[in-house]
């Protein structure tokens, strides 16, 4: 990989507005779109999904950017199933994934913002990871 590839992609991922990622994937595409076609392509055909944490609060965007917490719980219950070799039935095998997940689950971190949550469950709209309000509501206040 080129010198400043790693660079170039998280200046989209880590932008502070989805304006900014915008311009920093068409800078990206400008850049490396003749050496690395079809990851350009790939990166704009799926911009919509990369970029779809803008819209949910600023405080969740740590969380949503990274699969760790999901790949640490795995990794956890993988490294002990290999460890028994196949010495457990498929009833203990299940028992022991759960009991590995609970164990796991102790350690997780609360969800920074968590108090956004039920405005996420509940539908209300974020632009930029800044809850979106009515032009409307704004008048009438």
């Amino acid at each position: 990989m080129a010198p400043g590839v790693k660079s170039d992609l998280d200046d989209i991922q880590h932008a502070g507005t989805r304006k900014q990622a915008d311009a920093a994937l068409a800078m990206f595409s400008e850049k490396y779109g003749a050496k690395y076609p079809k990851g350009v392509t790939c990166l704009i055909k799926d911009q919509e999904a990369m970029l779809a944490f803008f819209d949910f609060p600023a405080e969740h965007w740590g969380h949503l950017r990274t699969s760790n917490p999901i790949e640490s719980v795995f990794a956890t219950v993988r490294h002990r199933t290999v460890r028994t070799k196949g010495a457990l039935s498929q009833k203990t095998a299940k028992l022991m994934v759960f009991t590995l997940i609970q164990a796991a689950s102790k350690k997780w971190l609360r969800l920074k913002g968590r108090n956004q949550l039920p405005k996420v469950i509940e539908g209300t709209q974020f632009n930029d990871g800044v809850e979106a309000t009515d032009d409307a509501e704004n008048r009438a206040a």
